[in-house]
């Protein structure tokens, strides 16, 4: 496997992440999840094409999508692109926590 790159989908993404405090659990665990990815792209769990949120296909013209399950019922969801033909990116869409990820992908009725 390829090490790939990763980044975040956009900068006021990378700046919350930023801020967020050092000593918090989300911090660490998003931490550990973008070194695994580094490491291997495919770490997460592939999302049906069926269940993809408009707002992804319309803001970021995706055509795959992953979740990355992190402590406490918080997920980390991303992207895989091509940066070129040798380089492999993980690009980080935005992270949440359970209940709102049930609303993001509609699982609440």
């Amino acid at each position: 496997m390829k090490p790939s790159k990763v980044k975040f989908i956009e900068e006021k993404l990378e700046k919350d992440f930023k801020n967020l405090d050092d000593s918090d659990f989300l911090k660490k665990a998003i931490k550990r999840a973008l070194e695994d990815l580094k490491t291997n792209a495919f770490s997460g769990i592939q999302i049906p094409k069926r269940l993809f949120p408009k707002k992804y296909i319309e803001k970021y013209c995706i055509t795959n999508l992953w979740k990355y399950d992190l402590p406490r019922g918080w997920r980390l969801i991303y992207t895989i692109t091509a940066e070129d033909e040798v380089k492999i990116v993980c690009a980080i869409l935005e992270w949440f926590n359970h209940k709102d990820y049930e609303k993001r992908f509609k699982y609440l009725f």
